[in-house]
């Protein structure tokens, strides 16, 4: 039987942390974030990490393991949480994956591979001469225009990754999404998978509440840091709550207007995270619109992840 492995995923705000943790006391599990920014050290407001004392003791994987000027990548993510899950798995305890990143979640548990395939050596360095040329910017405009996806999801000045992107394309004919989609064949693990959802109305005020929350407990503190310490172009703070505050310390916006942005890129984010769950994973969905009774959806909740993984 392959190893057993839940998943929790549902859009930001939605209560993934204060359930998982439920869970995992009742299932005897680990969590690990499934937040390719709770790997960041030092950014903890702006990305909802898991306070200590919120941990209830359950032991929790892949927060803090970066500095900020450090880049990450999905494939890094993968080979690091697959290792875990195995560690996991032989101490007899249960693997929980948590969190709203959904293309790092999948490369988890589907058999993509990062390797050199779909590679054209000449290519790469065509495009690798022409970004010393003309500069990174230039080389990752060009994958705006073929793959606007790719280039969302990849910072300008991570160019080994912009130029893969490219590369693929240049090989293949296809996106990068479609390369991935091309090369998905099976679950690795017996997954549970469970999605958390919520009325879209209810989910965007919660959104803009925990705006207002985090800037009440320092997040403009928290980014003005970061901006002292020269974090600059780099993919942390590309992070939605960090780059809208950016902007503000770079005298782009008042902090009013910056703090509007955020809530704004925010409900937009969780939106993008439903649409993409809904479409790319077989999800079974929990409705957590208030008023709910927690306990009662936990039991729920366990009932299908016992169902699923014979528990």
């Amino acid at each position: 039987m392959k190893p057993p492995v839940i998943v929790l995923i549902g859009p930001t705000a939605v209560g993934k942390t204060k359930l998982s943790v439920m869970l995992a006391e009742h299932l005897n599990a680990e969590i690990i974030s499934g937040d390719s920014m709770q790997i960041y050290k030092r950014m903890d407001i702006g990305t909802a990490k898991i306070r200590e004392e919120e941990m209830n003791g359950v032991p929790h994987h892949l927060i803090d393991i970066k500095e900020p000027k450090e880049s990450f990548s999905v494939a890094e993510y993968q080979e690091i949480v697959r290792q875990k899950i195995a560690e996991i798995d032989r101490r007899g305890k249960l693997p929980m994956i948590v969190g709203g990143t959904g293309l790092y979640i999948q490369s988890v548990l589907y058999d993509y591979s990062f390797t050199e395939e779909a590679g054209d050596p000449e290519f790469r360095a065509e495009m690798e001469a022409l970004s010393d040329k003309r500069g990174a910017e230039y080389v990752h405009g060009l994958l705006k225009e073929r793959d606007p996806e790719a280039a969302r999801a990849i910072h300008p000045n991570n160019k080994r990754r912009v130029i893969r992107a490219l590369e693929i394309l240049h090989t293949t004919g296809k996106t990068m999404s479609e390369h991935m989609e091309g090369q998905r064949k099976e679950l690795l693990y017996t997954t549970a998978l469970i999605g958390l959802t919520m009325e879209r109305e209810v989910l965007y005020d919660r959104i803009n509440r925990r705006v207002d929350q985090m800037m009440d407990e320092g997040l403009l503190d928290e980014v003005k840091q970061l901006y002292d310490e020269n974090v600059r172009n780099c993919q942390s703070v590309q992070a939605i709550g960090y780059k809208e505050l950016y902007g503000h310390l770079e005298g782009r916006a008042s902090l009013e207007e910056a703090v509007e942005t955020l809530k704004r890129n925010s409900r937009r984010y969780a939106k993008r995270q439903l649409t993409w769950f809904r479409n790319q994973m077989d999800v079974a969905w929990f409705d957590m619109t208030p008023p709910v009774n927690i306990e009662q959806k936990k039991q729920e909740i366990f009932t299908y992840i016992a169902g699923k993984l014979e528990l």
